[in-house]
C-alpha cells in the first residue's frame, strides 16, 4: 500500500473513542513461551474464552502463525475469522495499526514504530511488521509514523482529547531525541487530538513502563475510569491519586471538565510458587518470579458494540468490579473472563484487542 507522505491531519482523520461503533476487532493468538507459561496452553484457553465473549458482540479477526493455524483453528469458535499472519507476541493493542477517520467514515491507519517496549523482549521483527501487515490485508491506506509508540499508552475520547503518562510516553528508551512537544505534535498530526493530558505514572509494577490502558481510559466523552486503592500502604494509592488529582483539574479539548469513576483494583496480586515455573528460560530477567507483583487492573477491558470484556482475577473484589462497571456503562452488556494466565504474562484483555472503527 502506498503511503502519502503528507499527515492524516491535513486530509480532516482523526482516531474515534473505543466506545464509537467498530466493524470488527483485532487480535493475535499467544505462543511464545518466554510470555506465557506452560508453552502458552493456559494462556491460550483464557484467550479463547476472551474470543467468545467478544463475538457476542461483534466480529473477530484472529491472526495466527503458520505454525500454530491448524492447532488454533481448532480451538477457536468457528465464527473467529482466521488471518495466517506472523507476529512475535499477542500485544496487538501495542503492535497492530491505530485506526482513524473521517467525517465521511472512510477508514485509514496509522502504523508506529515499534522496539518492543523500550528493547526488554526480542526479537520482535515480525511484531514491528504487524500493523503494516494487517492495513495491508485489509486494503486500508496507512500512513508510517516517525515515532515509536504503543496503542496501549494513549487513551483518546474521538473528540480531540487524549490521555497518557510521561513515565511512558518521555521514557528515553522509546524516544530519546524528542522533547515532550515533538511528541505531542506527532500525536496531534496522527491521532487528531487537540488537548494532551499527561498523567505522571501508570499501575504499580506494569512491565510496560507506564501504559495508561492498565490506569485509566474513557468511559465516554467527558468521563474516564481509573483504577484505584484506598490503602494508603499500597505504592498505587499515591499513584492513583495524583492521577485523580491531574484529571480533576484537566480541561479537555472541548471545554469540560472530567466525570471520574474509581473502579477498585483487585488484590494486590502476585505471583505464586506454582505460577512461578513453566516458563521457557531466556535469561533470568525475564522470568516470572514466586513472589512478584503482577499489575492486576479491571480498568484493562475491551470497549466491543454494546459490550464491556473485562478481566476478572478469581479475587473477592471481581463482583464488586464488574457491579460497579456495570453502573457506569448502563446500556452494555457486561461480560467477565478469567484472565490471570493473560496477565501473568504482562497484560490484559484490552492489550489483546485492536478496535477496527465503522466504516461508510
Amino acid at each position: 500500500m502506498m503511503n502519502n507522505l503528507k499527515q492524516p491531519t491535513h486530509y480532516g482523520f482523526w482516531m474515534p473513542g473505543e466506545f464509537e461503533p467498530h466493524k470488527s476487532c483485532w487480535m493475535v493468538w499467544p505462543q511464545r513461551g518466554d510470555t506465557y507459561r506452560l508453552k502458552a496452553g493456559p494462556a491460550q484457553k483464557a484467550f479463547v474464552e476472551i474470543t467468545r465473549a467478544i463475538l457476542e458482540f461483534e466480529p473477530l479477526n484472529v491472526c495466527i502463525s503458520k505454525e500454530q493455524f491448524e492447532y488454533a483453528k481448532g480451538k477457536l469458535p468457528r465464527q473467529v475469522n482466521l488471518v495466517e499472519m506472523e507476529s512475535d507476541d499477542a500485544w496487538v493493542r501495542d503492535t497492530g495499526p491505530s485506526f482513524i477517520v473521517n467525517k465521511h467514515r472512510e477508514v485509514r491507519g496509522v502504523n508506529w514504530e515499534f522496539n518492543a517496549w523500550g528493547g526488554i523482549f526480542s526479537p520482535f521483527d515480525k511484531d514491528a511488521a504487524l500493523a503494516g501487515n494487517i492495513l495491508t490485508h485489509e486494503q486500508i491506506h496507512q500512513y508510517n509514523a516517525p515515532l515509536i509508540l504503543e496503542g496501549g499508552s494513549f487513551h483518546v475520547d474521538g473528540q480531540g482529547t487524549l490521555i497518557t503518562t510521561e513515565e511512558c510516553l518521555l521514557n528515553p528508551n522509546r524516544n530519546p531525541d524528542l522533547s515532550r512537544e515533538d511528541i505531542e505534535s506527532y500525536l496531534k498530526a496522527y491521532l487528531g487530538v487537540k488537548k494532551i493530558i499527561w498523567i505522571k505514572k501508570g499501575v504499580f509494577m506494569d512491565e510496560t513502563e507506564g501504559h495508561v490502558d492498565n490506569l485509566c481510559a474513557f468511559a465516554r466523552p467527558g468521563e474516564v475510569v481509573i483504577t484505584w486503592t484506598d490503602d494508603q500502604t499500597d505504592p498505587q494509592f499515591e499513584i492513583s491519586t495524583q492521577a485523580y488529582e491531574i484529571l480533576s483539574r484537566a480541561i479537555d479539548a472541548q471545554g469540560r471538565k472530567l466525570k471520574i469513576h474509581k473502579i477498585h483494583q483487585p488484590g494486590p496480586l502476585f505471583i505464586s510458587k506454582e505460577e512461578s515455573f513453566g516458563f521457557d528460560k531466556v535469561d533470568d530477567a525475564k522470568l516470572r518470579k514466586e513472589g512478584d507483583r503482577l499489575a492486576g487492573s479491571y480498568v484493562n477491558f475491551y470497549m466491543a458494540n454494546f459490550g464491556i470484556v473485562m478481566p476478572l482475577f478469581d479475587d473477592p473484589k471481581d463482583l464488586v468490579a464488574m457491579d460497579a462497571i456495570q453502573k457506569i456503562f448502563p446500556e452494555r452488556k457486561i461480560i467477565g473472563v478469567h484472565t490471570r494466565e493473560i496477565l501473568l504474562g504482562g497484560g490484559n484483555i484490552h492489550c489483546m484487542t485492536q478496535q477496527q472503527p465503522l466504516s461508510a
